[in-house]
């Protein structure tokens, strides 16, 4: 599992034009809750305007990075939290797959 960027991270995505803002972690679009991405992203330097605006994004899309957010002892905590969370996941997608 690779290391999330830290939130506030500005990021290009392969086959992007615009700078995206990462915002958050493991986020879910309402109409496919199967599916979880790394990161929620806003476009850069506007933010968040709308809800619709946010984008949803694995690692693996990620081009470019022009700035890496704060890396504090929050985040260290956090980022253990969330690769735990990440592990738990892939075992139940192991176990949904095994069933198909």
């Amino acid at each position: 599992m690779q290391e999330l960027l830290p939130i506030g991270s500005v990021v290009l995505l392969k086959d992007g034009i615009k700078k995206i803002m990462i915002m958050g972690y493991m986020a879910m679009e309402k109409k496919d809750s199967n599916k979880i991405y790394d990161y929620c992203g806003c476009i850069y330097p506007e933010g968040l305007l709308s809800s619709e605006q946010s984008l949803l994004f694995y690692h693996q899309q990620i081009e470019q990075v022009y700035f890496e957010g704060y890396k504090g002892e929050e985040y260290t905590l956090f980022q253990t939290q969330l690769e735990e969370i990440q592990k738990q996941l892939e075992k139940t997608n192991e176990s949904i797959d095994t069933l198909e």
